[in-house]
């Protein structure tokens, strides 16, 4: 647990310095946050890190990576461990949201694949909305859908509601059955960077779809 937290943690802050030069590069455009999350569950501890950029504001070119991990607390539990950075690059097609994508995911259970697809994404003080769907380069032939979807209403000046779905299907299409899936909630309240709340996680592994659940209290960061 503790080298997996250590390297997730360093590819944060790596993720963090990177691309948080990058933004004075950009003229000091504006930019999305960089959100870091984690949740102490009734089952196991869950991190994750999301970044969004554009490579100069006027560029149709963007990245979009999260660096993730799952640790279960009893040492006899597996189902679940996981430490996961997919990335992907966006080329943007138009000023509709809709971005053509080449993507990449380094996952200690399952290796390292490659995919292309779509993905559309829109963006305010209150709504953020990123859907992905992505076929895998590989003889598995997998199918992917990928969701984030967060809407944060202001209560006052300073205070806001937090809250967030989240999910994934992975269907492999050479073998016909169910790889991966989740579902991923979160509801809370948000001041300035600073966020906290409630989280529940419905994981779902392999073609009998094997289920795992972890209820707990989550706390984010905004850098």
């Amino acid at each position: 647990m503790k080298s997996k937290f250590l390297f997730c943690s360093l590819v944060g802050f790596f993720l963090i310095t990177f691309f948080s030069h990058s933004t004075i590069v950009q003229a000091q455009a504006p930019v999305p946050p960089i959100p870091m999350e984690l949740m102490f569950g009734n089952d196991r501890l869950d991190f994750q890190l999301v970044v969004k950029r554009n490579f100069t504001p006027q560029s149709k070119f963007s990245v979009l990576a999260i660096a993730a991990f799952s640790e279960n607390y009893g040492k006899g539990k597996q189902l679940g461990d996981a430490l996961v950075i997919p990335f992907q690059i966006n080329y943007a097609l138009g000023k509709s949201g809709l971005s053509f994508v080449a993507a990449g995911e380094a996952n200690s259970v399952a290796g390292f694949g490659t995919s292309l697809g779509l993905s559309h994404s829109k963006a305010s003080k209150e709504i953020l909305a990123i859907s992905v769907f992505s076929y895998q380069l590989s003889s598995a032939q997998n199918l992917k859908f990928f969701g984030l979807y967060e809407y944060k209403p202001a209560l006052t000046e300073t205070l806001s509601v937090y809250s967030r779905l989240q999910l994934t299907y992975n269907q492999g299409m050479a073998a016909g059955f169910h790889n991966r899936s989740f579902l991923y909630l979160r509801a809370g309240l948000k001041k300035g960077a600073f966020g906290f709340g409630l989280g529940a996680n419905f994981d779902a592994y392999g073609p009998e779809k094997v289920a795992r659940e972890n209820y707990g209290v989550f706390t984010r960061w905004e850098f």
